[in-house]
């Protein structure tokens, strides 16, 4: 469904530059399962090269092909920190009151693909460098800041005394030194806790395999992944996408969520310092779905260009 979003996002992105006067070029490029029987790699050569010359990259899910599109991706433009909001959207049924935003490591961790197998057994490695987990507790410090002041660093270092433990000092060191207040949660009980009491979590910074986790739990806890946006940030560029994947079963059919999609889009125009666009286009997916146009996946009856089109009919500036 891939193609489907993204049409939709374009729609929006396109009214909200129109209406706040944000000078956004877009150029597309593929990728993905399509791109692969195509061109024979998932992510072609001429794709690479819009990368380079992109600010920023609004990626579409794009299939089975996934591991060799995003990782590439976000090593391209650099992407250290993954931010993951999750809150509760007007006219959406969520199992619990949730406002929190997940930075989770990027780069490392287990994630960094080091493995390999011999006869009867397989190994991977857990990567953690003082040096990454510093910039990514300066970008939860920063997050903090801008909400209501408080990270959780979520670890196992009572079990991975070395990875896991040099993640949760340099965190705290780190946000210390930016007057940050912290606090810190095993991953397990975090999960729990997410679950229970996601009102306690303010900003949630983390090792790279448990914020993939978490934060598809803290979507789940706000509405579904279909809501769920986010973004990837490097020093001098940034991607952006949705936090779900491809949904084979509704592909083609016109009745995906694109929500998540557009609210990527609407972190990207941020990113690029297009505030007022950014802001506009959050107000217009919260109106249109508290005036109860959805998708079928909320309960709604719209199809995804629908749906789209209602929002991008309500974007304004303030």
């Amino acid at each position: 469904m891939g193609p489907e979003v993204t049409r939709a996002a374009l729609r929006v992105l396109e009214a909200a530059a129109g209406a706040c006067g944000a000078a956004v070029e877009v150029r597309v490029g593929e990728a993905g399962d399509a791109a692969a029987r195509r061109y024979g790699e998932p992510l072609p050569r001429e794709t690479r090269r819009l990368v380079e010359w992109a600010d920023a990259v609004l990626k579409g899910p794009v299939g089975e092909t996934a591991r060799h599109v995003v990782i590439p991706l976000r090593r391209m433009v650099g992407a250290y920190a993954n931010i993951r909001p999750a809150h509760v959207l007007p006219g959406v049924e969520a199992l619990r009151p949730i406002d929190l935003v997940i930075v989770r490591e990027n780069l490392e961790g287990l994630y960094a693909g080091i493995e390999w197998e011999v006869p009867g057994a397989a190994f991977a490695v857990k990567v953690a460098t003082e040096a990454e987990t510093r910039r990514v507790a300066r970008v939860a410090a920063r997050y903090a800041a801008g909400r209501r002041g408080r990270v959780t660093v979520v670890h196992k270092a009572n079990v991975l005394a070395k990875t896991d433990g040099l993640f949760r000092r340099v965190s705290f060191e780190t946000l210390r030194r930016l007057g940050v207040n912290a606090d810190e949660m095993y991953v397990d009980a975090a999960a729990m806790e997410m679950v229970r009491n996601p009102l306690r979590f303010d900003v949630v910074l983390t090792m790279n395999q448990y914020g993939d986790i978490l934060s598809d739990l803290a979507a789940q806890v706000a509405g579904g992944l279909g809501l769920a946006p986010s973004a990837n940030l490097g020093d001098e560029k940034a991607l952006f996408e949705p936090v779900h994947g491809a949904a084979w079963d509704i592909a083609g059919k016109g009745v995906a969520n694109p929500t998540a999609m557009i609210l990527s889009s609407a972190m990207m125009l941020d990113w690029l310092g297009f505030h007022d666009a950014a802001r506009a286009v959050e107000r217009a997916v919260e109106e249109t779905l508290a005036a109860g146009e959805k998708t079928p996946d909320l309960g709604g009856n719209l199809s995804t260009e629908e749906y789209a089109s209602r929002i991008a009919g309500r974007v304004r500036c303030s």
